[in-house]
């Protein structure tokens, strides 16, 4: 609770700060080319990592970048991790994907980012991707380290990132979290290759 806490104040700080600078150097803008989320309608909470999130994600996917595609399901969002897809179409178009081909270029993207685990999925209506969940991309970007897709050098840009936005404890969690799932294989593997007691009765004893 603390750390949150110290967080918040340093944004605040930050806030503050960047507000001053404002006022000295870009005197005499009117309200409406300045957007906040204060006073502005149609905004959504997002994680501060998705930008090297991306990157991470179009270099899995070179050819097909899948990036934008993750952040305009992010765009979408109610502000909450849960969408559901009625029209693929708009999706699609959103991510810039257009012609007769464009759902299922979109579709290829989705896939990707289901299989770097920034999304889960389960079919609807309007198909495979009709129920959408966000995962934490902060989880998937160590589950990407953790199995080698990612490059020490974006992979390095994130930790810094995370501990410059007070979020690297989220890190440490997942991969407590990898560990565990680790040593329960572990236990399982040996419990399933233990020899199993035998369910014979002893033979009578000859007398």
């Amino acid at each position: 609770m603390a750390n949150g806490k110290q967080s918040s104040a340093k944004r605040m700080k930050m806030a503050e700060r960047a507000q001053q600078l404002m006022d000295i150097h870009f005197t005499g803008i009117t309200a409406p080319w300045v957007w906040h989320r204060k006073t502005n309608d149609g905004y959504i909470t997002i994680p501060r990592t998705l930008p090297i999130a991306m990157q991470a994600i179009d270099m899995q996917s070179k050819g097909q970048p899948a990036g934008h595609t993750l952040l305009c399901l992010w765009a979408r969002s109610p502000d909450h991790p849960m969408i559901t897809i009625e029209n693929p179409s708009t999706f699609a178009a959103e991510a810039g994907f257009l012609g007769e081909r464009a759902v299922d270029t979109w579709r290829r993207r989705m896939k990707k980012l289901r299989e770097l685990n920034f999304i889960m999925t389960k079919p609807g209506a309007s198909g495979d991707f009709h129920y959408v969940l966000l995962m934490n991309p902060n989880a998937a970007l160590e589950w990407m380290k953790d199995s080698g897709r990612i490059q020490d050098v974006v992979y390095g840009r994130f930790i810094d990132r995370l501990i410059e936005v007070g979020a690297f404890g989220e890190v440490e969690f997942v991969r407590a979290s990898f560990e565990a799932q680790r040593a329960a294989q572990v236990t399982a593997a040996a419990a399933t290759a233990a020899p199993k007691p035998t369910t014979t009765p002893p033979a009578e004893a000859k007398s």
